[in-house]
């Protein structure tokens, strides 16, 4: 299966965003991607944390909702829409806090995956401050769904949010339930990027014997944060089959399920845990 990790420098303004992610998924959609995966707050980067709130739609309706189910509609993909903020169920405006979803629509354009971050950010060096508990509320539940792809494998797909990347555990418990496919839609730190990025998508990726999809913000955005980039597709083996360091982009990668299967069957680490 050809998939797509979606890179973008999003921006402030919504329709900039939508145009910029249009022209990339049309690009992934010519080279014959089945599944693109767009990049953590690809819809806004706003000036300010806040910002995102005036943005929340209710879930099933909104502007950037139709968006993804038409643009999947309208290129044939399975499209991953990185996140985007939804209000919580029953908040009654104003917002002070949302949520942090990926939604999943299938070529048909219809919704058939919803994941809210479970894990939120914090970090503070000193310089940089960072704490998204402060405007988003965290889910609770980890998601998986289902992709049959024009080979004829079912791909089982695991979803997880940027941070949550340092938490092999949300990992593994989507490998235990038969995933071979996980989605890491980012939008990391150029700081904690440079130093972590890589190698946790790749142990990921060998742990739990799993292809990775991770589409990732790369670069400095127009609210002067620097995010790190370096989107890019990972199999079962741990190797890097296609990279982009930093600017827009789409990075483009063939995942092999019989391939999958003989690395699982030489190596059943996933048969021997003896833990959990």
């Amino acid at each position: 299966m050809k998939v797509a990790a979606i890179q973008m420098v999003s921006g402030p303004r919504l329709a900039d965003n939508l145009r910029d992610a249009q022209a990339l998924l049309a690009e992934a959609a010519r080279a014959g991607a089945e599944l693109a995966v767009l990049p953590e707050y690809f819809c806004l980067m706003g000036q300010r944390d806040t910002d995102k709130l005036a943005l929340a739609e209710p879930l099933g309706e909104g502007p950037i909702q139709r968006w993804l189910a038409d643009t999947a509609r309208a290129l044939g993909l399975w499209l991953v829409g990185g996140t985007l903020p939804l209000a919580p169920d029953g908040a009654p405006p104003p917002l002070t806090h949302c949520r942090n979803t990926t939604l999943v629509y299938s070529p048909a354009g219809q919704r058939v995956a919803l994941y809210d971050k479970i894990h939120l950010f914090q970090f503070d060096d000193g310089t940089r401050r960072y704490d998204e508990a402060a405007v988003l509320v965290p889910g609770r539940q980890p998601v998986r769904f289902e992709l049959p792809s024009r080979d004829g494998h079912r791909w089982r797909v695991g979803l997880s949010i940027c941070y949550d990347l340092r938490f092999p555990e949300l990992y593994r418990q989507h490998a235990a339930a038969g995933a071979d496919l996980l989605l890491v839609p980012s939008a990391f730190t150029h700081v904690t990027g440079q130093a972590h990025w890589e190698l946790l998508l790749r142990a990921r990726a060998i742990e739990n014997l799993c292809g990775v999809v991770a589409a990732a913000q790369g670069g400095t955005h127009e609210n002067g944060r620097r995010t790190w980039g370096h989107s890019m597709v990972i199999d079962a083996w741990g190797q890097v089959l296609a990279l982009r360091d930093e600017g827009a982009g789409v990075v483009l990668a063939e995942l092999d399920a019989a391939q999958l299967a003989a690395r699982r069957a030489s190596l059943p680490a996933l048969r021997h845990r003896v833990l959990g």
